[in-house]
């Protein structure tokens, strides 16, 4: 309120002072009036063009120079039509850097615009996102984002992207003015407010997994040991597979954590890929005894199609055309249960074999068989798909000593003989194979008919 000197403030108070009191001459003084100059020229055939500022009057940046208009910005006097030589030519390679990190007055600017927050509570947040270490205040007051709070974001987001957007915190603040200009009813809106944060909470807490896995990536040694396993489709580096429950994979580039199934053992599939995403297959199995199936990770956690649900794997995969899809690979409905269809392991020879995806009957046929494939054509008895068997000469099953032959596997009776019912040995089926999730014909064919005879037969073997 009075004029000071350096001697009675010290050098960091005396810093403070000039500061604002520039700033207060500055909010009284005239405008800093410049004139803007673009020059369009042309060196040979390509195009170029610059600006440049000229001050005319320096107003208010003559107490603040540093926003003032630097000497270098102003351009030589030119006329139209006036030639000049080149003195130097060069290309400069760089690559693209990504955004700086925002400032307070940056996000402050941004929490006002989306409507977030009062005068007197955006401070508050602020410093509450420091004190609980989400960010980290760094040279020019530029807010950094911890580790901690990144795997918060995306974990909140991966469970409710409403938790990290704007918009319900906006609603709620728009709400907020309409109880203080009498417009909205406080208990009203008090009760809506509450019972939408009590479903989050509750959905949250249901869906509290996935934040565990980001958070064991993250922090936890674990994520160390991981060995790499897959490529991720999205920047084709290779994922690391974690074996300690739950198993998962994790992408360190993308920093996605995508879930597996559990209680069976992971392997890389023939490195190949989902036609969908590029992301490479894995194969699922329970044992030599048990079960096996390729999926994609991503589509595995991220259904593509709106008949899937989470944790399906390509033996329920509806994709029209994809070789490793239920489409391609589907034989016929289950011989025991009503929802789930047999379908052809393409990795179990020279033991082939064929399995529900959905309970655990597994179906043993053609041992020594060089090739077991799903034929395009369907059985006129049963609809389900004809399979193309191809035997080795000196151990084929088959009449007369042919190797090779298409038909029915519940129907033809040159295929009766060799079939046999089991059960897969499943140690837990907590995410491993499917819980009851509903199976379905092959799409191209509708849904076949349970062949009752041939089940009896095979009955038969399992009794």
């Amino acid at each position: 309120m009075r004029a000071a000197s350096e001697g009675e403030l010290g050098s960091d108070g005396w810093r403070l002072y000039d500061y604002i009191t520039r700033h207060f001459i500055a909010t009284v003084s005239q405008d800093c009036k410049y004139l803007q100059t673009t020059i369009d020229f042309t060196i040979g055939s390509e195009a170029f063009s610059c600006s440049g500022k000229t001050l005319i009057s320096a107003g208010y940046t003559a107490v603040m120079p540093w926003q003032g208009i630097p000497l270098e910005e102003a351009l030589p006097a030119c006329e139209r039509g006036d030639t000049f030589t080149v003195d130097e030519i060069k290309l400069v390679e760089k690559q693209t850097s990504p955004p700086d990190y925002l400032t307070e007055a940056e996000l402050i600017t941004l929490m006002e615009k989306h409507g977030i927050g009062t005068d007197a509570s955006i401070p508050v947040h602020i410093n509450n996102v420091c004190q609980r270490n989400y960010v980290t205040v760094e040279n020019g007051r530029k807010l950094k984002p911890t580790n901690l709070g990144i795997v918060l974001v995306h974990g909140y987001y991966k469970t409710d992207a409403e938790l990290v957007l704007p918009t319900i915190r906006s609603a709620v603040e728009k709400q907020l003015n309409l109880i203080s200009l009498g417009k909205a009813n406080h208990q009203q809106v008090l009760q809506h407010t509450l019972d939408i944060f009590k479903r989050k909470f509750h959905y949250f807490v249901d869906s509290i997994p996935s934040m565990d896995e980001l958070m064991e990536v993250s922090f936890s040694p674990i994520a160390a040991s991981g060995k790499p396993l897959s490529r991720c489709g999205k920047c084709h580096r290779f994922m690391k597979y974690i074996q300690a429950k739950p198993s998962r994979l994790h992408c360190s580039h993308c920093d996605e954590t995508y879930s597996l199934p559990q209680n069976g053992a992971i392997k890389l599939y023939k490195e190949l890929r989902c036609p969908l995403d590029e992301f490479e297959l894995v194969l699922w199995t329970s044992g030599p005894r048990g079960k096996s199936y390729p999926l994609c990770p991503y589509c595995f956690s991220n259904p593509p199609f709106r008949d899937m649900k989470k944790g399906m794997g390509c033996n329920e995969c509806t994709h029209p055309s994809c070789q490793h899809s239920l489409n391609s690979l589907g034989i016929g409905q289950c011989v025991e249960c009503d929802g789930g269809v047999l379908v052809l392991d393409p990795t179990s020879g020279p033991k082939w074999r064929m399995a529900c995806n959905t309970c655990n009957v597994v179906v043993h046929f053609f041992e020594h068989a060089h090739r077991v494939q799903v034929a395009q054509e369907s059985c006129e008895a049963c609809d389900a798909s004809l399979v193309a068997v191809d035997f080795n000469k000196t151990r084929t099953p088959l009449p007369a000593g042919e190797t090779q032959h298409t038909g029915c596997v519940f129907c033809d009776p040159v295929f009766q003989d060799l079939v046999e019912l089991k059960h897969a040995t499943m140690r837990y089926r907590g995410g491993g194979a499917r819980r009851g999730g509903r199976g379905r014909g092959r799409g191209r064919r509708g849904n076949p008919k349970k062949p009752k005879d041939k089940m009896a037969a095979l009955a038969a073997y399992f009794v």
